[in-house]
């Protein structure tokens, strides 16, 4: 068998036609969902990408590896925890991958035969490199049992899509640049401007319109859904497609202005950690497939040993997948928990009805230290119930703390080391501002394009 495991980063699920979404941004991905298993109520649980692929390649939480912050300078994984690549080459596979995480982080090339880096694109990491240069490799491999690891990241900022796709989903004759529109105001005056100003906005022009930020994110999605389709038609020719387990995951998803987040993949709400998961295997996964309890992307691990006849570790977090795949279980869990802290820190679970979310440090967002979501009445989570049903909110904190302690086991907490250290976003937001001669604290009280802007003319005119 071959197992192609492929990374969607930053694909929301909510924005895939076969996640229910009404315009024609996944025409491909929804015919892979039909010709496999699709799972409804799939969780992210450590964002983002760095602390979400270590959990996905180790099987293991955050809080168990130690790996919680993104682009954080303490942490460091073990070479004794176990590494799907590993443990898959060591039974047998040839591994290999196109990605770049390597440069994030050493362990990321861990278990690889083949590592091919993918970065140094017009389009910062585009999908068209990453099948130019799997392709030859897949066809140069095909006579072996391989595990190719494939890393998408068009649907992530800056959302620079062929102009012709961003056609596909902004109104024909609206002006994204129009002056009259303010829409764009809040996003311009957040406190996290200093940092998406040059990674994000100065790329896109002086856009107006909020809409067609959005729209050219759709526009990304179906861009990346072209690049699947070729990869499937390369199976198909190369005579690969009966034989491969196709596993296709988001890292985490993305939000859209919603929550006070503009474009970006922070927060524990559904709009960034329920995620997108298919898997198809012919003749051995049913097609039209649809798992509707909760499963997290620890369970990918040792559902793909599974399948390639291997016994997962005992010390991991994810359970197989397989006795959905069979229709004999719902899900694999009653809860999924929830971790970030990399622009906030915070911790949540979300059971079958409702979310909880404790909020340490809010970085450079405005949160109250509790939210409490009932999902079924209230699902894009915009009344926070943690006052008026505090015992709701009370027993899942509770269980939130349980959980803690013993997934810790007695060890010190990586997250207040962290905060100790300073958020990661935090600190690049901070170290920014004292380039152009401002403090964090005047900032994050008043928070004005304008000022900052103006502190950058001032520091450019002094430079000439």
């Amino acid at each position: 068998m071959n197992i192609v495991f492929v990374s969607l980063d930053t694909l929301r699920a909510s924005r895939l036609g076969c996640y229910g979404y009404g315009k024609p941004t996944s025409p491909h991905l929804d015919r892979i969902a039909a010709q496999g298993a699709l799972f409804e109520r799939a969780y992210a649980t450590d964002i983002p990408t760095e602390v979400a692929h270590t959990g996905i390649f180790t099987g293991k939480m955050g809080l168990r590896t130690g790996i919680v912050a993104h682009g954080s300078a303490l942490t460091q994984l073990p070479k004794k925890e176990p590494w799907l690549p590993a443990l898959l080459r060591g039974h047998g596979f040839t591994t290999a991958a196109v990605d770049n995480l390597y440069q994030l982080k050493e362990w990321f090339a861990r278990g690889f035969r083949y590592y091919i880096n993918s970065s140094g694109t017009e389009r910062s990491i585009d999908g068209r490199t990453v099948n130019e240069l799997a392709f030859p490799w897949i066809r140069g491999h095909q006579r072996e049992p391989f595990f190719l690891f494939l890393h998408y990241w068009d649907p992530h900022t800056p959302y620079l899509p062929p102009p012709h796709y961003a056609e596909l989903f902004y109104e024909r004759g609206r002006d994204p640049f129009d002056r009259a529109n303010t829409s764009m105001e809040a996003a311009y005056n957040h406190a996290a401007y200093p940092f998406f100003k040059h990674h994000h906005y100065d790329k896109l022009g002086p856009v107006t319109d909020a809409a067609y930020v959005s729209a050219l994110y759709d526009a990304e999605i179906r861009y990346l859904d072209d690049r699947l389709r070729e990869l499937d038609e390369l199976l198909v020719q190369e005579g690969l497609y009966d034989d491969t387990l196709l596993v296709l995951f988001g890292d985490h998803g993305e939000s859209l202005t919603e929550h006070d987040i503009y474009w970006d993949h922070c927060g524990l709400y559904e709009t960034t950690v329920r995620v997108p998961v298919m898997m198809r295997w012919p003749g051995r996964i049913p097609a039209g497939l649809r798992v509707a309890g909760l499963v997290q992307q620890q369970d990918l691990m040792p559902t793909v040993l599974e399948a390639a006849g291997i016994t997962p570790p005992a010390s991991l977090d994810g359970r197989s997948l397989w006795p959905c795949l069979q229709g004999e279980a719902e899900g694999t869990r009653e809860a999924v928990f929830l971790s970030e802290c990399a622009w906030q820190a915070s911790r949540g679970v979300v059971t079958r009805d409702y979310k909880f979310i404790r909020t340490v440090d809010a970085g450079p967002f405005r949160r109250p230290p509790r939210e409490l979501y009932d999902l079924r009445s209230d699902p894009e989570e915009t009344d926070n119930a943690a006052e008026r049903a505090a015992d709701v909110a009370d027993e899942l904190e509770q269980r939130l703390d349980r959980w803690v302690e013993e997934t810790l086991g007695g060890r010190p907490d990586p997250m207040a080391a962290q905060l100790e250290a300073g958020l990661p976003f935090k600190n690049r937001i901070h170290d920014i501002l004292l380039e152009y001669g401002l403090t964090w604290d005047s900032w994050i009280r008043d928070p004005r394009r304008d000022i900052f802007d103006a502190a950058a003319a001032a520091r450019r005119a002094k430079a000439t």
